[in-house]
């Protein structure tokens, strides 16, 4: 299955787009759209471009496994959008997602300028990445599975389900 990750921001959201066959992971984009109808119809393009199976949408969990007023925010973005694309969207934590993208961009030597550029869309590899190796059973790569909650959804076509 073909995966699009999205990492929402409030200015720029970074895509990235995997599968569980390869297992390879790849930055795509960076859409510079602000959220709102914009940036949903930007997102349906994306999806038209790299043709998904399905969407991994982080979900900003807090430190302490709750989800607060941004999760739920993202949750009803993510609904929105698997209603209208139909898509199967799944929530995955991004907690320290945006961390590890910095700590890959670190070790590259690039300008504070391609970094801003990139961060967003290794933040989305970083969601994508733990997304799957989740699904394989691996053990997690982010935060560990007693800080919290588990935000992992199963799939909730169009954003519909007990937990959208």
């Amino acid at each position: 299955m073909r995966y699009l990750a999205v990492d929402l921001g409030a200015k720029r959201t970074g895509l990235a787009a995997g599968d569980d066959v390869l297992r390879i992971v790849q930055p795509v984009e960076v859409l510079q759209v602000p959220r709102g109808p914009a940036l949903m119809d930007a997102l349906a393009k994306a999806v038209d471009r790299h043709g998904p199976d399905a969407l991994v949408v982080g979900l900003p969990i807090n430190m302490d496994g709750t989800e607060g007023a941004a999760a739920k925010d993202v949750r009803d973005f993510g609904a929105a959008l698997g209603a209208r694309l139909r898509i199967t969207v799944h929530f995955h934590d991004e907690r320290l997602s945006s961390f590890a993208a910095e700590q890959k961009l670190n070790r590259t030597g690039r300008t504070h300028a391609e970094k801003k550029a990139l961060r967003d869309a290794l933040a989305a590899c970083a969601i994508l990445e733990d997304f799957l190796a989740m699904q394989r059973g691996d053990r997690r790569a982010g935060p560990p599975a007693d800080a919290g909650g588990d935000a992992d959804d199963e799939g909730v076509p169009g954003g519909e389900g007990p937990d959208a």
